[in-house]
């Protein structure tokens, strides 16, 4: 109970931070918090992970969290043909406000991004699935549209019978990427498949304060996996989303160009 309320307690003095200083004096913050606490989990707090021959299925919530989060994991598999597919929850239409015109247009950006920077990373179009749902809904489906989510899920799992599957992880800071990985979830028990369960981070590093939101055992169970032969596929299919990384600030982007990827293996 503590730890949640210290959690809750550091989200708001984050927003209130958000509001009162400068975006260039926040991200860096944001950008030396994040750094410390990747430095620690690479140098210290993990586990090396050695590349699996098991056929994996990503779900990103947004058209390049996949990239930025698994970029290096799919293009290794990709290169030693095992077969990776990759689903996307939402139409990425959030990222241009409430205009409807503007969205209908941005979501077909958003997809045809996604496909290129997948085909850059090995994944042929066909076994890339974007499900729709409304950008910034999940955590708020009404009772019939999540179970059909769900469903939907369930359905590619038991399509494609992953030996692992990749989701956001459960406390990664954004209301979509926390409900991916609760819908994922479900759908895995409902589909009563086997599969290892790994988390990828986005935003964790990023918003979560210090140890606020990672507990000891989150750290225990983070491991990397070096990219490293794959460094420039990863940063081109990167690059490739042109209409996102725009607003995004540079220092959250290099994080991602490094030679390693953190995952967290969930137990089953």
């Amino acid at each position: 109970m503590l730890v949640k309320s210290m959690a809750i307690s550091s989200k708001k003095i984050l927003q209130k931070l958000e509001k009162l200083l400068p975006s260039s004096w926040l991200y860096q913050v944001q950008y030396m918090h994040s750094n410390l606490l990747v430095r620690w989990i690479l140098g210290r707090g993990s586990m090396p992970l050695i590349l699996s021959k098991k056929s994996a299925m990503v779900f990103s919530p947004h058209q390049d969290d996949e990239t930025f989060g698994c970029g290096g994991m799919i293009a290794l598999k990709r290169e030693q043909g095992i077969q990776v597919v990759v689903a996307f929850l939402t139409d990425g239409q959030g990222s241009v406000g409430k205009n409807s015109q503007i969205q209908d247009k941005v979501i077909q950006i958003r997809k045809q991004e996604a496909v290129t920077a997948l085909s850059i990373l090995g994944v042929e179009s066909s076994e890339i699935y974007f499900l729709d749902k409304a950008d910034g809904t999940l955590r708020d489906l009404e009772a019939l549209q999540r179970q059909q989510t769900i469903e939907q899920i369930a359905e590619l799992l038991d399509k494609y019978k992953p030996g692992e599957v990749y989701v956001p992880h459960e406390k990664d800071c954004h209301k979509d990427h926390e409900a991916t990985y609760t819908l994922v979830k479900e759908a895995i028990g409902q589909s009563k498949i086997e599969v290892d369960l790994l988390e990828y981070a986005i935003w964790l590093f990023w918003r979560a304060p210090l140890f606020i939101m990672l507990k000891l055992q989150d750290i225990a169970d983070a491991y990397r996996l070096s990219i490293a032969a794959v460094q420039d596929k990863k940063n081109k299919a990167i690059a490739s989303y042109s209409s996102q990384i725009e607003y995004l600030p540079p220092s959250f982007i290099k994080r991602f160009l490094g030679s390693y990827e953190i995952f967290f293996k969930v137990e089953s």
